[in-house]
């Protein structure tokens, strides 16, 4: 898959912008302004630490996400945030590393990890970058850094998703049109993916494809969005 310049939408305007300009919009949005204070009027919430994280695919920084993320929130909750937008597909298991430290969904005490019950905001700080790996055999990395925090109302836990990438355009290889699929045996940066027409006549079968989804997850074990 040829690299390039992603970008995104707002989920509050729906403008577009980088992943980079995304950083900076998202601090004087006046629609992510107005959402904000419009909850805090109709709902009596507490005062919380947010931290804004931008996470990505380690290896494939096109796919990308800002979040919003109560500091109260355990590392437990964020890995369900991530599995289900991104990764889950098998019930695989997962696991995040911070600063040298192993946070696993079921940890392992020969192994030194640690449980996920513990909130994110006592493990990480600002401009902080950490990781998280999703499924140990086909293994999905992300990495995820700490932007920026502020108090405000926030309800609960719950994890907001403020932009995302832009689904990639990737070629078919074999016809030069949008590719909807990809082979699971063949996936390479610009090997294995096809159209619906072009897929029908790969080589190595139907079975072996799965839909192209806008996720660092595409193509690996039956992910499928």
């Amino acid at each position: 898959m040829t690299r390039y310049m992603s970008k995104g939408k707002c989920s509050f305007c729906n403008e577009t912008f980088g992943k980079a300009a995304m950083t900076k919009h998202l601090k004087s949005c006046k629609q992510k302004k107005s959402a904000a204070e419009t909850i805090a009027e109709k709902r009596k919430l507490q005062r919380t630490e947010i931290l804004h994280l931008v996470v990505e695919g380690r290896d494939l920084p096109e796919y990308w996400m800002h979040l919003s993320v109560p500091a109260n929130a355990t590392l437990k909750d964020l890995d369900g945030f991530l599995r289900d937008i991104w990764l889950e597909c098998c019930g695989h298991l997962s696991a995040f590393t911070i600063e040298g430290k192993r946070y696993s969904i079921h940890p392992m005490k020969e192994y030194d990890e640690r449980s996920m019950k513990g909130a994110l905001g006592d493990v990480v700080g600002l401009g902080m970058k950490f990781y998280h790996e999703y499924d140990f055999g086909t293994t999905t990395e992300l990495s995820l850094r700490v932007m920026s925090g502020q108090e405000r109302e926030a309800k609960g836990k719950s994890i907001q998703l403020l932009a995302r990438n832009n689904p990639p355009s990737i070629a078919c290889e074999s016809c030069g049109k949008i590719a909807t699929q990809v082979c699971t045996e063949c996936i390479w940066p610009d090997k294995g993916w096809l159209c619906d027409k072009c897929g029908r006549k790969h080589e190595c079968g139907e079975d072996m494809l799965l839909p192209v989804v806008n996720s660092p997850r595409v193509g690996m074990c039956g992910y499928t969005g």
